[in-house]
């Protein structure tokens, strides 16, 4: 499991330097300015178990492939394909307010860590899949509509 440390540095890069995502293991030889990393990081906040589950969240990555999380409070997962609605599971937990997920598709494994912004609920990941680097990632929580019939 990757450190918080580690993910935070990866996002850092990805999104203030506008790197291509860099490997964990190479982040010693990268150039980070924690005074711009503390500025960034002021921007993150930790996820809560409350908003997670039970909830619906859109994700999308470079490639613009877009699906749908369906959180449950066991700490399972469904994901959908956004329109051809096709299934695939996983798990969640809930570490020092990162929010580690893995997805199982067919012979794949696709793992990330989403670090949750401060102001809007657009939150970001770096994936992994079968343990090597795969993509950069916007996630965004939906509001549940509560509504009433008589």
């Amino acid at each position: 499991m990757p450190s918080k440390k580690a993910v935070l540095q990866q996002l850092f890069l990805r999104e203030v330097k506008g790197a291509p995502i860099v490997e964990r293991h190479e982040l010693s030889s990268c150039d980070i300015s924690e005074t711009e990393l503390a500025t960034w990081f002021r921007q993150k906040r930790d996820f809560s178990f409350d908003e997670i589950f039970e909830s619906h969240w859109i994700k999308t990555c470079t490639a613009g492939y877009i699906t749908e999380l369906i959180f449950s409070q066991n700490g399972s997962l469904i994901e959908y394909t956004l329109f051809e609605r096709l299934k695939t599971v996983g798990h969640w937990e809930l570490i020092d307010g990162l929010l580690y997920i893995s997805i199982f598709k067919n012979e794949n494994q696709y793992d990330f860590v989403v670090v949750a912004n401060s102001s809007v609920n657009i939150h970001s990941a770096v994936e992994y899949k079968n343990n090597e680097l795969h993509s950069y990632l916007k996630l965004a929580q939906t509001k549940t509509v509560n509504r009433y019939f008589n």
